[in-house]
């Protein structure tokens, strides 16, 4: 479940040293159509969204 950060709205995963503090989400927006659409370092661990499924 991706968390969203609370000081400027970007998308992290659960275990993401740097999201500080942010809300958990049920899905990505539909803006994010690939892993390169999510900015943080965190999504490197994952090669594509369906690993997130």
């Amino acid at each position: 479940m991706p968390i969203i950060s609370k000081d400027d709205f970007s998308y992290h995963t659960n275990d993401c040293p740097d999201v500080g503090d942010g809300m958990r989400t049920t899905s990505l927006p539909e803006e994010v159509t690939s892993i390169d659409d999510l900015e943080c370092g965190c999504w490197d661990a994952y090669d594509s969204l369906d690993e997130l499924e």
